[in-house]
């Protein structure tokens, strides 16, 4: 017989919605170019502006606020390179400022695309966090005071610790000073509610894959009347800020992802909740030496982060994989690296510690039985790991 696998690895991606497949599988004889005027093209057209609304809807924008790109990471990218060369020219002028501030736990693209402005010249600042993972909010009123930032970037949910950030605060702060504020709300949007209006963002990026829609698809909002200049050149799609053909089945998939998040984000997010304490609760009181990351409170209800002092993070990886149980790392946009997670040593945890960490994180077929079986196997492999650390067996003696 087949063993049974455990996916527990959802902030990385979810699996297809049943009826997400549902409907991308009926979308595929809708093969007309969104461009074209005849009515292969017109019926394309439709299916994505009734998908627009759809998903516009979800977080409060209008639908011409959303502008579909290929993925979270190009949003982010889309918003950074705004402030940029000649982006930055065409946007705001040529004699703009150019500083941006970040923090010090985004997602790698954010973090890759600012050190890339960096190398064009423009100073980028990294907000500090405290040992939850909350950003410092009076470093943040001290940087702006400076007369030449330009964009606040700071993630509303992080990727790898959970931590949910004050956006609606951080943004009356960054406001005051007229300046934009972004937020990568990737790990936020169908997990937490979210309200463009009420957080007072002016660009916010999501993305299908992380609420069970396909992958290959993200969305940008953008507030109307701020600054903007197309990432892609080459076309009039999405009303010339995003050129190349509309991934039509795509967007259809990723607005029907919206649609069940719709009926199901409240009630999961309670079932999610419940099975975190528990896993913390039983982690507690069967392995010594365990250290919980991110905020206690303002935290996704599916992402637990935890430390095992002694163990290595990708060993306990691979054997919970040959019992056929999946968690990660950190990122999954930094599994091929060897250094400690960025976003673990930014909240001071050290990095032999941040080496001993595993991200679990639920989703929508997450079963108590699942969450048993893991917690019945971890205990065992956290002492065999650990017993081949001559460090840790010689302070426990």
């Amino acid at each position: 017989m087949d063993k049974k696998i455990i996916y527990m690895d959802h902030n990385a991606t979810t699996p297809l919605h049943p009826r997400v497949k549902e409907e991308m599988s009926a979308m595929m004889d809708v093969f007309g170019n969104p461009s074209s005027m005849h009515s292969f093209g017109r019926q394309a057209k439709r299916r994505i502006e009734d998908a627009r609304e759809t998903i516009a809807g979800f977080i409060a924008a209008k639908s011409d606020e959303i502008v579909f790109v290929g993925s979270g990471s190009e949003a982010n990218n889309t918003v950074l390179k705004l402030f940029s060369c000649c982006s930055h020219r065409c946007a705001v002028g040529q004699d703009a400022p150019r500083e941006v501030i970040t923090t010090r736990i985004e997602h790698p693209c954010v973090m890759e695309a600012s050190h890339c402005l960096r190398d064009q010249g423009i100073k980028v600042h990294y907000l500090d966090v405290d040992a939850q993972g909350k950003v410092n909010k009076d470093q943040l009123k001290t940087l702006l005071l400076s007369d030449k930032i330009l964009l606040v970037s700071v993630m509303l949910a992080n990727n790898e610790i959970g931590t949910i950030q004050d956006i609606k605060e951080i943004a009356r702060i960054v406001h005051e000073k007229g300046i934009f504020l972004h937020t990568d709300a990737v790990q936020a949007v169908g997990k937490i509610p979210v309200d463009v209006n009420d957080l007072g963002v002016d660009f916010l990026s999501f993305s299908a894959h992380k609420i069970y829609g396909p992958k290959g698809v993200g969305a940008l909002y953008v507030r109307q009347g701020v600054p903007f200049c197309p990432f892609i050149h080459g076309g009039h799609q999405e009303r010339g800020r995003r050129a190349g053909t509309e991934n039509t089945i795509g967007i259809v998939g990723f607005a029907k992802a919206i649609e069940m998040r719709t009926e199901e984000m409240h009630d999961e997010h309670q079932r999610l909740l419940r099975l975190k304490q528990l896993m913390k609760d039983d982690i507690q009181k069967k392995i010594n030496d365990v250290y919980f990351n991110g905020h206690p409170v303002d935290s996704l209800a599916g992402t637990l982060n935890v430390s095992f002092e002694g163990a290595e993070g990708e060993a306990l990886l691979l054997y919970l994989d040959l019992e056929g149980i999946a968690v990660s790392t950190g990122s999954a946009c930094a599994s091929g690296s060897l250094d400690p997670s960025h976003v673990l040593l930014a909240t001071g945890v050290s990095a032999e510690a941040a080496h001993g960490s595993l991200r679990i994180s639920l989703g929508r077929e997450t079963t108590e039985e699942e969450v048993s079986c893991l917690l019945d196997k971890l205990p065992a492999i956290v002492k065999k790991v650990r017993g081949m650390s001559t460090a840790y067996s010689m302070r426990r003696k």
